[in-house]
């Protein structure tokens, strides 16, 4: 069976210098004895290349220097580097990692958690069960005729610009959220709200996804509070677009290859 160890430091995966997720019989960087070290099976969907798998998940207490076998990247940017199936499952350790340190304790009667299963943890004293939750967000490509809407939020790293997005509230469903997050940060109406994808986004926890839409109304006023700029463009004026490994890409990429 084929080890595999997600190591993580500060948003940082641990990889070999040739930029695979480290496997072997033992792990390459050892753990700290008081670091809880979470093991997994790897599911099948990602198992293509390497059945049967385990992955061994755990934290750094410092990045890793000074070995020309193994490097630390920043998960994100390992989109470039690892398979589409390996980044799927590095982001998922990251997510497990992440939930595991902010559930050490019951929040109903304070006692610690224990794992259940591989992704489930129950109270030592109460038996409350916890899974990890996600923060459901949504993303939506609005067109205007040739024109697509592009924003540039103020939380962004970069000078890209995006699409509009927003996080799910209690009590609405994932179409109202759309038109809700349209409205709020552009305060444009729009039709014709189909689903296009989803995407795990594991940062640090969250699932996007991704709608298309049509203008139905509206004068374009920007939320300042949440929006540095935005307008319409043309495909042949766009802006600096976001990176490959977000949906937003992939809603853009799929409009100018159907307005090309």
């Amino acid at each position: 069976m084929t080890e595999l160890y997600f190591a993580y430091c500060q948003g940082d995966v641990l990889l070999t210098s040739d930029g695979h997720i480290p496997e072997g019989e033992r792990p390459p960087v050892d753990f700290q004895p008081w670091e809880h070290v979470t093991d997994i099976s790897v599911p099948s969907v990602f198992s293509a290349s390497f059945v049967p798998a385990s992955a061994h998940i755990y934290r750094l207490d410092r990045p890793v220097v000074g070995r020309t076998d193994l490097q630390m990247m920043g998960l994100r940017k390992s989109f470039d580097v690892l398979s589409p199936e390996m980044y799927q499952l590095a982001g998922k350790c990251a997510e497990l990692l992440y939930w595991d340190q902010n559930s050490r304790y019951c929040g109903c009667c304070g006692a610690p958690m224990r794992w259940e299963t591989e992704i489930s943890k129950r109270c030592t004293e109460c038996g409350k069960e916890l899974w990890p939750q996600l923060q459901t967000a949504i993303i939506v490509r609005v067109t205007r005729g040739d024109e697509v809407l592009m924003v540039h939020a103020h939380n962004f790293r970069g000078t890209f610009y995006g699409l509009v997005a927003g996080f799910v509230e209690t009590g609405e469903t994932l179409e109202e959220c759309v038109r809700r997050e349209v409205w709020e940060e552009t305060h444009i109406r729009i039709r014709n709200i189909r689903y296009f994808a989803s995407q795990p986004w594991p940062y640090p926890a969250g699932l996007m996804v991704g709608f298309t839409a049509e203008y139905d109304g509206g004068e374009l006023q920007l939320q300042r509070s949440e929006l540095a700029g935005g307008g319409w463009f043309r495909r042949d004026s766009l802006p600096e677009m976001p990176g490959p490994v977000s949906l937003a890409r992939r809603l853009l990429d799929d409009w100018i290859q159907n307005n090309s």
